[in-house]
């Protein structure tokens, strides 16, 4: 699953649950139609979160929902000062994967992680149609707008910094910095990526992988296992196939492939397909927004690892297409490079959005 990170183990969904069961939760309105960008002179000034240290150093959380464009999109911030926003992939996935790894940004920042459509927390859809990127660049739009977060800088990992290129090529004006974590800019390049790593399997895995997929992945089994991948399959694709290009130097010790299906399974299927992990067919074939890159001039930062299933090869040819942007390969670093290099990580993208 390319762009679904990793593994939610028990010990982080138990985590989740103790957190979040800790704090109040709000609902915000706003008009599902997302007013015209005010330009910079007029942009309201960013406001100061209400508590969000009080005087022993802790930091409060707020977390909630925002009604916008006819989904509940969960939210939860934290920290100090000027807002970063931080958006998941999968498709499918929740902002649970990015904790603890990234909560040392909280010192200099103010967090503000989304849970997508249909994903984590927020509100899933009765209509699949409804899962698309575009939709979900409005929902991103709607959490800013609702919590009055002004400009804002704007992380997205996997999947989550294709959402924040679609949101970059259409609110730029709302955004003082971009960081596109273990990304893609095309799912054709994606795919070809995909081709080179079933090449290198063992032939055993790889003949055990294609048997799967042409037999079908949905369908099989008991009834309550139908409407998802065979074990067999999570754990040829996602353990033997993908682990390698998920871990290097800090391999997550409570990583389990079939636990990787407890999922979206609908938005999975109408946005990355159903015809298995090395192949996106499904509605993000349109994302094909290399020939656009360069119209993004507000800062922007890609990061990948040197070992990422999101290949380096990738990382780079944006960073030939974005002007000015900076490139910085974690090195000992799969897809998960905030769980492999941690502190490197996380200095990398608060030095640039304090710039």
């Amino acid at each position: 699953m390319c762009c679904w990170p990793s593994v939610l183990s028990k010990v982080t969904r138990l985590r989740a649950f103790a957190v979040s069961s800790l704090v109040a939760l709000s609902v915000v309105s706003c008009s599902r139609e997302t007013p015209s960008a005010p330009p910079p002179s007029a942009a309201a000034p960013t406001p100061s979160p209400p508590a969000a240290v009080d005087s022993r150093g802790v930091l409060q959380i707020d977390d909630g929902y925002v009604d916008a464009n006819g989904a509940l999109i969960y939210y939860k911030a934290f920290g100090v000062g000027r807002p970063l926003m931080i958006l998941h992939g999968g498709p499918g996935a929740s902002h649970d994967y990015f904790l603890p790894y990234l909560v040392p940004l909280a010192r200099t920042n103010r967090l503000i992680f989304v849970d997508e459509r249909g994903s984590g927390k927020s509100s899933k859809l009765e209509d699949p149609a409804g899962y698309t990127v575009e939709h979900m660049v409005e929902d991103v739009e709607g959490v800013r707008n609702a919590l009055q977060l002004g400009e804002v800088s704007l992380l997205g990992h996997s999947f989550g910094g294709v959402l924040a290129q679609a949101y970059a090529l259409k609110y730029q004006s709302h955004l003082t910095h971009l960081i596109l974590a273990s990304t893609f800019a095309s799912t054709r390049q994606l795919n070809a990526i995909f081709d080179q790593m079933k090449a290198r399997m063992s032939p055993e895995l790889r003949a055990k992988i294609d048997r799967f997929e042409k037999a079908g992945l949905f369908g099989k089994g008991k009834d309550f296992e139908k409407n998802r991948y065979p074990a067999e399959y999570m754990v040829a694709a996602w353990g033997d196939g993908y682990f390698p290009y998920l871990y290097q130097r800090r391999p997550d010790p409570n990583f389990d492939p079939v636990a990787n299906g407890v999922m979206s399974w609908d938005l999975y299927r109408t946005m990355w397909g159903s015809h298995g992990e090395f192949v996106i067919d499904g509605n993000l074939t349109s994302v094909e927004y290399t020939d656009r890159l360069n119209t993004i001039k507000v800062p922007t930062l890609i990061t990948v690892g040197d070992h990422d299933e999101s290949d380096p090869s990738i990382a780079r040819d944006m960073q030939q297409h974005i002007p000015g942007s900076q490139l910085m390969v974690l090195p000992q670093s799969g897809h998960m490079t905030f769980v492999d290099q941690p502190d490197l990580f996380n200095k990398t993208v608060n030095d640039f959005v304090h710039k």
